[in-house]
């Protein structure tokens, strides 16, 4: 005997279950869910917080990224900010 199998009724005493618990998908009927759309599948959600990035400025930033962090190597060794280990 266990306890998933028995639960106690109104009196304590264990009592075997009637069955298998229900499943809990088969009450999802939201117009969000895929189960409530023909095919079974999931509505497009659009987010208007969401604007993504488009490659050329994203690839870019990376670039002018790059180069500044050159140009400050550059001028902090060449003025003698930095030196070399010797």
């Amino acid at each position: 005997m266990s306890l998933q199998l028995h639960r106690p009724d109104e009196r304590g005493v264990l009592k075997p279950e009637p069955g298998p618990a229900p499943d809990y998908r088969d009450q999802l009927r939201s117009p969000r869910w895929g189960l409530a759309h023909g095919g079974g599948r999931l509505p497009a959600i659009k987010n208007p917080e969401m604007r993504p990035t488009s490659r050329v400025v994203a690839v870019g930033m990376w670039v002018g990224l790059a180069f500044l962090t050159f140009v400050l190597l550059v001028l902090g060794y060449g003025v003698g900010f930095w030196q070399f280990p010797t």
